[in-house]
């Protein structure tokens, strides 16, 4: 049974391959469009699989054609689907438009992820868990009844509050570590981070809400992290050339886990994070780019 559960967002991501961004009202035409399989939840449960030693993912997917493809995706990357429930209607689905920088816009149409309910999120799904992962691409009610069933469980929640929204107060000390782009931070936060500072600012104030750590992901300039006694912690970002950053986030996410769940120090995870998503960024695609461990160690060792 695998250390790391994800409970989280199953899509399938189109993705559309374009020079620059329309413009409001722009017409342009597309170098390309692919099906990938994706979504914040299952991307994140692809990264720690693959970095780790495997991992559970607790979500939904519809009864049209995606749905089977979807799953299928996930188990031949090492992540169980025995808690992915079937819902009537589409799949979740993304609309990703990747420009020749390798920016990218998402558009969210929800779907069976927003049908997922509080009786699919079990304990017996959760047994053996140690670390469980969330976003906000399920229901608020949904993930809030998994904090407080992590927390009777002992099993530590770590949360990536993206898309980025407000979470409830009751629901910070219910959160062991929070995981924060510079926009999440702001958001979640209520205060501005228009620089490093301003994001160690934001994750105090986090910290003082009752969240345990918090790691701040400043893109090209690495990563901030709180550890629970509010020591602070900066990790470099490794340099490449990237193509695609869809799953950058998600990788670091889930590689964190992976780390963390296997006994690294939080400077070591953090670094094992960032390798794994450094790797992404150089490769097109959500799952498809997402690196394995040897990969990991391997671009680790070649950067000592």
């Amino acid at each position: 049974m695998s250390k790391i559960a994800v409970i989280g967002s199953i899509n399938m991501d189109i993705v559309n391959q374009v020079e620059q961004f329309p413009q409001p009202g722009e017409t342009i035409h597309g170098r390309g469009t692919a099906y990938q399989p994706g979504g914040k939840g299952a991307n994140q449960a692809v990264a720690a699989a693959l970095a780790g030693d495997g991992a559970v993912m607790i979500g939904a997917v519809g009864d049209d054609a995606f749905g089977s493809v979807l799953t299928d995706s996930l188990r031949s990357r090492s992540v169980d689907t025995a808690n992915v429930y079937v819902k009537e209607g589409s799949s979740g689905l993304a609309f990703i438009t990747v420009s020749e920088s390798g920016e990218n816009t998402i558009v969210l149409s929800a779907g069976s992820n927003g049908k997922l309910t509080e009786t699919d999120v079990s304990s017996n799904a959760l047994a053996g868990v140690e670390i469980a992962l969330l976003q906000n691409e399920i229901p608020p009610e949904v993930n809030l009844h998994a904090l407080k069933l992590c927390a009777q469980l002992g099993i530590k929640a770590c949360y990536n509050p993206a898309p980025a929204a407000k979470i409830p107060a009751e629901a910070l000390p219910l959160i062991d570590t929070m995981v924060v782009n510079e926009t999440e931070a702001e958001v979640v936060s209520g205060l501005p981070v228009n620089s490093q500072e301003d994001a160690e600012r934001a994750a105090r104030a986090l910290q003082a809400e009752g969240v345990g750590r918090v790691i701040v992901t400043l893109g090209g300039k690495g990563a901030l992290a709180l550890d629970r006694g509010g020591e602070a912690l900066r990790v470099p970002a490794f340099k490449v050339e990237p193509a695609d950053t869809t799953a950058a986030g998600d990788t670091f996410i889930g590689a964190y886990a992976a780390a963390t769940a296997a006994g690294l120090a939080l400077a070591e995870a953090l670094r094992y994070a960032a390798a794994a998503a450094a790797i992404s960024v150089t490769r097109h695609g959500a799952q498809s780019s997402i690196p394995a461990k040897e990969e990991i160690e391997r671009f680790l060792r070649e950067r000592a």
